[in-house]
């Protein structure tokens, strides 16, 4: 099958056509899982120059290509039709929720049979054979059903232009038999420019935030994890640099704002943390609120929100003066573009010095005071993320999972230049062990083609996880062997759900799960036994004796290969937020989710 309205232009196929679009768009990887409706569309990823991931399953499959979203700016996953895509629909909301960037290609049924509601394998059986792309229709930002070769490359090209702009999954439905349906070559990239943007409208957006930077005696600035999303995180740093307004960061957010900043002052969680950090917030008469997420989660049961009567809130797409209408305040579509008009304007002005005092809980002055543990000593939270911030160096990407590692976490002291991964709205528990095989698989292309080393970042991934999490999607693992990535796996053993416990049933059975042997899931997976191009190490740490010993080792310092280190904790051990926050969880479940 040929499109009849390009004769005398080169012809490929349709499948070739997605995916030279998709590596114009900085792709190197494709996701996925096999099955009869995709494998057609397989057979064109490697001539297309991608790498076949291959996953064990296609909910981790969507995990990790949210993870290698997020640090390439785009990712793609092929799944086969009904039982495929619903088995990543999970994956792909959260990364609607969170502003991941990925392309769903599903591989459905023929054209034919799709119009005359056949009885196929994988449908519901009921003829309605459009019941799955109108299930994703809910959590993607465009969607393209490819039947009429026709229209099918201007399609594809304004639903990747969608999933670009918005930073949010797209989902492309291709039948098996229009595969190899010929259609015209790109001859020129995607247009990526947005229409109706006003360069002056923007500059006078800009003009209003620095008047209202002049007009306040006590401004904060707040970066959210959404910043991360819109390709401003240095213009971002340069803006704290340059003002010195003392700045905080969110929960989800974290690791946007280089810590050593004189003015940075940690995260933000609001009545849980530190009461000097919350008193100078409230105190403030301005906050400059960058690409928010104020999730129950991320601020903390509502407390760490910013007050919408003093805030200017600088999303994506558009700028929130003081609580009014984005429409009413107009818009902007170029982050960048905004971001150095912004920092132009802000250096040909003069600031006041702005006071700020880092209260007790400033996780530098904590670490300082922290006694020495002995050898002999179990493990516990509030020390143990304070001493890893020793291990961390400049440019690793360090992911966290929801609960127990994620509150430990807000005391990380990082070092600048690191890639910090959370969840601040989603929370899928099992998320961060496929998002850390996406990462790494990212990384590793950044480092091949060599943007890495111009960025400065080393080759480290590493992953804080509890034991709960591991079991929710430990198939991770075997897919980050099968592709021989570098990743580092520290599993928090503290006997099940730790979250869940504190905040509801504590020695209920239904927050305890099947112990595991953890340290020899490598080698189930099938790990090489003795492979100098592909290290593997399998470690435990019951005390820090252990602990301090295991991170001393050259081979768990440099990254190289695979490690999983499972360091003990106490059943009854949490991080202090995450204990004030449960607290508060329990008893809004009582009272009907009122705040």
């Amino acid at each position: 099958m040929t499109n009849p309205n390009s004769e005398g232009q080169e012809q490929i196929d349709l499948a070739d056509y997605i995916f030279k679009r998709l590596v114009q768009l900085g792709l190197g990887s494709v996701h996925g899982v096999p099955g009869d409706y995709n494998l057609t569309i397989l057979d064109r990823v490697k001539p297309a120059g991608l790498t076949w991931v291959g996953n064990a399953n296609e909910l981790n499959s969507g995990y990790a290509a949210d993870g290698y979203g997020r640090i390439k700016g785009i990712a793609a996953m092929c799944t086969s039709y009904g039982v495929g895509d619903l088995s990543a629909i999970n994956a792909i909301g959260g990364a609607y929720g969170e502003k991941s960037p990925i392309v769903h290609l599903v591989g459905t049924p023929l054209t034919a049979a799709q119009e005359s509601g056949a009885c196929l394998h994988h449908s519901l059986g009921d003829g309605n054979l459009r019941v799955f792309s109108d299930m994703n229709k809910w959590v993607t930002v465009a969607q393209a059903n490819l039947i009429d070769i026709d229209t099918a490359p201007a399609l594809v090209d304004a639903t990747l232009k969608a999933c670009v702009l918005n930073s949010r999954p797209v989902y492309i439905e291709l039948p098996t038999n229009l595969v190899h349906a010929k259609v015209p070559a790109p001859t020129s990239p995607i247009d990526l420019l947005v229409p109706g943007y006003d360069e002056g409208h923007e500059a006078k957006i800009v003009a209003s935030i620095v008047e209202a930077i002049h007009k306040s005696t006590k401004p904060v600035i707040l970066v959210g994890g959404l910043a991360a999303r819109f390709g401003v995180t240095e213009e971002i740093n340069e803006f704290v640099r340059l003002t010195g307004i003392p700045t905080v960061s969110m929960t989800f957010g974290k690791g946007i704002v280089n810590e050593s900043l004189p003015n940075y002052q940690g995260v933000y969680i609001g009545a849980v943390g530190d009461a000097v950090l919350k008193q100078q917030v409230d105190g403030a008469d301005l906050i400059l609120d960058f690409g928010p997420l104020h999730s129950d989660v991320n601020t903390f049961g509502f407390t760490a929100a910013p007050k919408a009567d003093i805030t200017i809130t600088i999303d994506q797409d558009s700028v929130r003066f003081f609580g009014q209408n984005p429409d009413a305040s107009g818009r902007f579509f170029s982050p960048k573009s905004f971001m150095n008009k912004l920092l132009k304007n802000i250096s040909a002005t003069k600031l006041p010095t702005y006071p700020f005092n880092r209260g007790p809980s400033y996780p530098p002055h904590l670490l300082q005071n922290l006694k020495p543990s002995p050898d002999n000593a179990i493990i516990d939270h509030d020390a143990f993320w304070l001493r890893m911030s020793k291990y961390l160096r400049s440019g690793d990407i360090i992911i966290v999972e929801a609960g127990t590692a994620i509150a430990g976490a807000c005391t990380l002291i990082l070092p600048d230049n690191v890639t910090f991964v959370n969840s601040g709205l989603w929370l899928s528990i099992g998320y961060t062990l496929p998002a850390l095989q996406g990462a790494a698989l990212a990384r590793r292309e950044q480092r091949r083609d060599g943007s890495m080393e111009a960025a400065g970042c080393s080759g480290r991934s590493i992953l804080f996880i509890g034991d709960g999490s591991l079991q929710m999607s430990v198939q991770g693992i075997s897919d980050i062997i099968r592709n021989r990535l570098d990743a580092t796996i520290i599993v928090i053993n503290n006997n099940g759900y730790t979250v869940e416990r504190y905040i509801h049933g504590f020695n209920e059975s239904y927050n305890d799960i099947q112990p595991w042997r953890y340290t020899q899931a490598l080698s189930f997976f099938g790990a090489p036994l003795d492979d100098p191009e592909y290290p593997v190490i399998a470690e435990q740490a019951k005390n820090w004796g252990q602990l301090r010993s295991v991170l001393a080792r050259e081979d768990v310092q440099k990254g190289k290969g695979l490690a999983l280190i499972e360091v003990y904790m106490d059943l009854e051990d949490a991080p202090l937020p995450l204990k004030n926050f449960a607290v508060y969880m329990a008893n809004r479940n009582r009272t009907n989710g009122k705040h």
